[in-house]
């Protein structure tokens, strides 16, 4: 069987559906090809204000907006007594005020639905086993639920695959990502203790007594929370029982005095998962006939929340950039779609280091920052990471540590 289209979407994630749409409201016929069957786990559950501007233009909001997800109006950092609260409503950059959290195997469906909603096909259940490249004609070799095997053919692919990174195992484009290996164990329970009124939806990370160790805490409305911890495999090697998994958790969670105290008389209400390694990269982002969005190109770490951010926003560069592909122009790949998704990566980058290596812990936890500096912190903590008003953007690899050392060395420089 061949199925013609003009563009194949591999993955019906956020940066799937996304950029399915954006193709079909400019007219094209776009078919998305999904490994899973939807409702699916995945992990990725916090959403960032910058989220909601893609999810708009995409014509996607209003599908998420029904579904009734706890509204997120910040992030609380939490070390020892050490508390810290920043909201995306007092932000340098203009955006978003709030956002959501949102279980990803109810999101990630109504996303999916609403493109399928303006015409997008999307076939669930289909593995992409092979990829030929062509002057004008591109094909991938199918494998469906039954083990009937297609042919799609189509303009141009998108691999929007997530962890499961088609392309770059097909096309041998993975290179090391330059990222300790971490690892996070992760859960929903049920029963968890949550701050009463507007504080009920913010994410807490939370500061491990151990070196480079963290824990999430992510509520939902349907009641259940998303817990995870991340550390290094050195941690886990003198922690982990393979044998009990949530025992392991649970002593990690213990050893957190905050997060035990909410946490401690909770249930497990889906098994625990395991995700090892799991920073990645890629040596191009596009080549003749295909490009990738999402975790497909690369993935940083868990902490920050960047994960959907980036799988939106690069869904939105290429699907700009390719429609007027499609229309017989020639956009410049590089200029409009690598470069300024490079520049968001590389702020993150920058913070994720940061975090990890005790530098942003002093800015977070300083009580002397002038409002303007936590407002440029807070704007790169909502997702705002391409607005170069923002010195923290501009010129992040200098000003983080600048700032650290003058709070290091005088506190009352910044006040």
């Amino acid at each position: 069987m061949s199925l013609e289209s003009d563009v194949l979407v591999i993955g019906a994630g956020p940066a799937g559906s996304a950029s399915a749409a954006l193709l079909r409201r400019a007219g094209f016929t776009v078919t998305v090809l999904e490994r899973e069957r939807f409702p699916r786990f995945v992990i990725g559950e916090s959403l960032l204000p910058r989220c909601m501007d893609v999810l708009h233009e995409a014509g996607l909001l209003d599908a998420a907006a029904a579904r009734g997800y706890l509204v997120k109006r910040g992030a609380r950092f939490v070390r020892g007594p050490d508390v810290c609260d920043f909201d995306f409503a007092d932000t340098h950059t203009p955006g978003w005020g709030w956002t959501w959290q949102v279980p990803r195997a109810d999101f990630d469906s109504a996303l999916a639905e609403a493109a399928q909603r303006i015409g997008v096909a999307v076939h669930f259940e289909r593995e992409v086993l092979a990829v030929r490249l062509g002057d004008g004609a591109q094909e991938l070799d199918v494998r469906d639920a039954g083990g009937a095997l297609a042919t799609y053919r189509a303009r141009w692919i998108i691999d929007a695959s997530g962890y499961g990174r088609v392309l770059p195992r097909l096309l041998a484009l993975d290179c090391p990502s330059g990222q300790p290996h971490r690892r996070a164990l992760f859960c929903h329970l049920s029963g968890d203790r949550r701050p009463p009124g507007p504080d009920e939806g913010r994410i807490w990370i939370c500061v491990h007594p151990a070196h480079g160790v963290w824990l999430w805490v992510i509520p939902f409305s349907n009641g259940l929370t998303s817990v995870g911890a991340v550390g290094p495999e050195e941690f886990w090697r003198d922690h982990w029982d393979e044998s009990d998994l949530e025992a392991t958790l649970r002593r990690v969670i213990a050893g957190e005095p905050n997060v035990h105290a909410r946490l401690a008389d909770t249930q497990l209400a889906a098994p625990l998962r395991v995700l090892r390694g799991y920073s990645a990269a890629v040596r191009q982002l596009h080549g003749p006939g295909y490009c990738l969005v999402g975790n497909a190109t690369e993935f940083l770490d868990p902490i920050f929340s960047s994960g959907v951010t980036l799988a939106l926003e690069s869904a939105s560069l290429a699907a700009r950039a390719l429609i007027r592909q499609l229309r017989g122009e020639r956009p410049d790949w590089q200029a409009e779609y690598v470069a300024p998704l490079s520049r968001g990566i590389d702020v993150f980058r920058t913070f994720v280091g940061a975090w990890y290596d005790g530098t942003l812990e002093t800015i977070i936890f300083s009580k002397e920052i002038r409002p303007d500096l936590r407002r440029q912190i807070c704007a790169v903590l909502a997702g705002y990471v391409w607005d170069q008003t923002n010195p923290f953007v501009a010129r992040h690899a200098h000003r983080v540590p600048q700032l650290a050392r003058i709070l290091a060395r005088d506190p009352a420089l910044t006040a």
